[in-house]
């Protein structure tokens, strides 16, 4: 087997390059370069199993042999899948079985440098000599750009209530929390375009707590709000009324340390409690 190799330099921080390259939802944008619909399934912890799955459920599986977060990750691919089911070992197999792929991120200036090692069968140089370059471009590409994230709820309520009580601090205290076991108990919000909001949120038994705010840049009443948070990611807050319903839509920039699908899960679940808490309080 040869060893391609292949360099992209990307301004990006590590962390948010890593992301793109293996959270669920960005893994399969850049891996439509090998082929539409391309994803893996594991748990991708390091010893683990993977299997690389196009729709069809045909594809390889290997092991992680090495997870090192935000520096360097290595496969070894061990056998071909069909209709995902692992298939016993075959003369074919055998010319590639214990292949390497490796992905190691190094920081400097601001970039972040990837450098992909792939182990390949003479058969294979030129596909993927031709791909692996494409696939480089899309991980660039997504980590050059922000990753947004889109939640909404829909409110049996009118506008102007739903309104008051995402903005007013006596009510997102009782309201804005992602689980039963968090609450947020002070919140402050000076709602006016350049204004600035501070919520207080903490596990109920005081094991932990952080402060959660931003600055206002934009405010139309019963329609819009949107703001840039303290760690300089943005938020917009879009309400849609229709009769005596109200879609809330919140888009929001992803940050690097939780994965995308934690990250929507808990800003929905917040929304969620803003539904139910509107709903059951039909005087607040």
């Amino acid at each position: 087997m040869t060893t391609l190799n292949f360099t992209t330099n990307i301004k990006a921080p590590a962390a948010k390059v890593w992301q793109v390259l293996w959270d669920d939802s960005t893994y399969r944008q850049w891996t439509r370069a090998f082929q539409e619909g391309s994803y893996a399934v594991s748990d991708w912890k390091e010893g683990s199993k993977i299997h690389f799955l196009s729709p069809n459920g045909d594809g390889m599986f290997g092991i992680i042999a090495e997870n090192k977060s935000k520096e360097f990750m290595a496969f070894r691919h061990l056998g071909e899948v069909k209709k995902f089911e692992e298939q016993p070992e075959t003369d074919e197999t055998k010319s590639w079985r214990g292949a390497w792929e490796t992905y190691t991120l190094t920081k400097e200036n601001g970039f972040t440098t990837l450098k992909t090692n792939l182990d390949s069968t003479e058969q294979f140089q030129e596909y993927f000599q031709t791909t692996f370059p494409k696939a480089m471009a899309l991980v660039k590409e997504l980590a050059e750009q922000p990753i947004m994230i889109t939640v909404e709820a829909m409110v049996e309520a009118p506008v102007e209530k739903v309104w008051t009580i995402f903005t007013a601090p006596q009510h997102i205290t009782k309201w804005y929390t992602a689980s039963d076991d968090w609450h947020t108990p002070k919140a402050e919000n000076n709602l006016t375009v350049g204004g600035k909001f501070l919520f207080r949120m903490e596990a109920k038994d005081g094991s932990f707590g952080f402060d959660f705010g931003g600055v206002y840049t934009q405010v139309k009443p019963n329609q819009l709000i949107a703001c840039t948070l303290d760690d300089r990611r943005i938020v917009e807050t879009i309400f849609t009324a229709a009769g005596n319903t109200t879609t809330v839509k919140e888009t929001f920039e992803a940050e690097t340390e939780n994965s995308i699908a934690l990250q929507r899960g808990g800003w929905q679940a917040i929304l969620d409690n803003l539904k139910k808490y509107a709903e059951a309080n039909p005087n607040a």
